[in-house]
Formats: C-alpha cells, structure tokens, sequence
C-alpha cells in the first residue's frame, strides 16, 4: 500500500497566491519566478529592510 504524501500549498509572500512548497517548485515559497524577482527587486532597492538600531557614539574611542 502506496501513501503519496499530499504537497503543501502555502501562501506565496509576493502575491498572496497558492504556492507548493516542495523540491517541484524551483522558486519555493514563491509561486513563480515573477514573484521571486518582484520580492528580489524589494530588497535590492531597499523597500524592505532589516531594522536595526543606529551604532552608539563612544567618544572615549580614538577616531
């Protein structure tokens, strides 16, 4: 008896889209290429980015 696994369908991050999570799809979590380059193309020019905060100032350190 033969169970076939069922595959996962998750929610693709670019356009909310039905996206197979599996080693079938080249461009997992997305759900196509497009989608891939669109959140690439985000990064790239910094529309997302990673918060952080500011380096402190220590001025006992020599410049």
């Amino acid at each position: 008896m033969s169970v076939e696994a069922k595959p996962r369908i998750v929610r693709c991050p670019t356009c909310g889209g039905d996206s197979i999570f599996a080693p079938s799809n080249l461009w997992r979590p997305f759900c196509s290429e497009r989608c891939r380059q669109i959140d690439l193309g985000a990064w790239a020019s910094e529309s997302f980015a990673v918060p952080t905060n500011p380096p402190v100032e220590d001025d006992s350190l020599p410049h």
